[in-house]
């Protein structure tokens, strides 16, 4: 009798703690949640697994570029948490980039694409590189699709898009489906906001530190950005100012997601800041006029290490080439 009632009450004390384990913990900030599971996606590119493995493709493909060595991939590395961990990025001829690669992941979820969000989507995004003169150099859209046919891709296109479908706007397209699969969830603070796990004490300090002196007025919502335009006081990069003229937007910035930002050092527009404490110690002085402690500090830094998502498994893929020829890359 006895055995049998200390075995009930294990059982009762199981489950009552699997009852408790998908409650959501009661000091998360108002706002803060877990990462979202659906993509925004464009009525005229819908999804499709052909699609998709077409753009990872175009993703890796150098033949993008006038020189035949660069990629999507070589200033968004996936092996790297979708940024190449350089101040700025070397493109065409060995130049270097005027501001900091952003990370790819997760970036289906941006209201606005680059730094001063010129894009307006991932397509528009896709379209700027491959003709950029710093950074892949092509002379023209018929030079990519030229490229394109040359390295075999026209057959890939027909069967994603329909015949004779190779074009400059399906390649952004393509690409564009690509990079909203690339989305990191599950991080340490995704599981703990579900109750199937645990995070730090100073972990649980900084998440209260972030609200508490506002930093989450602007690293909003689960995706830990408001993703609008900020004004952003440091460096002498105009941001928004160079793209629309005005004085008003001298400055501006799209507010960057705290998803994994453990990972992408270095940080800002400029990679100024070289580690993730120097680059919160700035944040909390310029733009919410507040000298943190080095304790706040450490645990801002813990909470922010808790948004390191979980990053899905790319095979680097075959890519098309013709049998029997070179490639011409000659500039």
């Amino acid at each position: 009798m006895k055995l049998f009632s200390y075995a009930a009450g294990i059982l009762f004390c199981l489950a009552a703690g699997f009852a408790q384990a998908g409650e959501r913990p009661a000091d998360i900030p108002e706002g803060m949640g877990v990462m979202p599971s659906n993509v925004p996606v464009p009525a005229d590119n819908p999804m499709s697994a052909a699609k998709v493995e077409l753009g990872k493709k175009l993703y890796f493909e150098s033949a993008l570029s006038k020189s035949g060595h660069f990629s999507c991939n070589s200033c968004h590395n996936l092996g790297t948490w979708g940024v190449d961990n350089q101040v700025t990025s070397i493109g065409h001829k060995w130049q270097r980039g005027g501001r900091n690669a952003p990370t790819v992941l997760n970036s289906g979820f941006w209201s606005k694409q680059f730094w001063d969000g010129r894009a307006p989507l991932l397509e528009d995004q896709a379209k700027g590189p491959p003709l950029n003169p710093v950074e892949m150099a092509l002379d023209s859209e018929a030079a990519a699709v030229a490229r394109l046919q040359n390295a075999g891709y026209s057959a890939e296109f027909d069967a994603v898009f329909g015949k004779h479908s190779i074009s400059y706007d399906n390649m952004a397209k393509a690409i564009a489906a690509f990079e909203r699969t690339l989305n990191t969830p599950d991080a340490p603070f995704d599981l703990y906001v579900q109750g199937k796990g645990d995070i730090s004490k100073a972990a649980k300090r900084g998440m209260k530190k972030v609200a508490e002196i506002g930093c989450t007025s602007c690293h909003a919502g689960p995706l830990f950005t408001n993703n609008q335009f900020m004004p952003f006081r440091y460096g002498s990069d105009e941001g928004l100012k160079s793209v629309t003229g005005k004085d008003e937007d001298d400055h501006v910035f799209r507010v960057q997601s705290w998803r994994n930002v453990a990972m992408t050092a270095p940080y800002f527009h400029n990679g100024s800041a070289q580690t993730l404490a120097e680059a919160v110690t700035i944040m909390a002085k310029v733009q919410l006029d507040t000298r943190l402690s080095k304790r706040d500090v450490r645990d801002i830094v813990a909470f922010l290490e808790t948004l390191t998502g979980v990053v899905p498994t790319i095979t680097y893929p075959q890519l098309p080439r013709p049998a029997g020829h070179a490639l011409d890359w000659r500039e």
